[in-house]
């Protein structure tokens, strides 16, 4: 899986969590195109989310005349799984980013 793919998961992720405290949610921004990929990709990855255990209240199904899998959010929410994905990787993130600092500070003072 790539950074892109993680990147994507990690959006939809973070969408449902800031919905948890609310009563109505806006479903459109976790559409393919408010989160700005193909759908093919977007129906993939929600199909991992699901099968995997982040995510519940979605619709999955196979149709003949679609080379993809057919997806429908019928009342999305994050699991528990899925609260402990986004708890890990935003520590993985933050580790990431001061790494970067550090090697972005060290070519700044190497010499050349």
């Amino acid at each position: 899986m790539s950074m892109k793919e993680l990147d994507l998961i990690y959006k939809i992720l973070k969408i449902l969590q800031k919905g948890i405290p609310n009563e109505e949610r806006d479903l459109s921004l976790l559409s393919a195109e408010a989160l700005g990929v193909p759908i093919p990709t977007w129906s993939r990855i929600m199909v991992m989310l699901v099968r995997d255990g982040y995510v519940t209240g979605v619709e999955v199904w196979n149709a003949m005349e679609c080379d993809y899998p057919r997806v429908k959010l019928i009342r999305p929410e994050i699991t528990i799984q899925g609260l402990l994905f986004l708890d890990e990787n935003s520590t993985m993130r933050k580790i990431a980013n001061k790494a970067k600092g550090v090697i972005d500070a060290i070519d700044i003072i190497k010499p050349m």
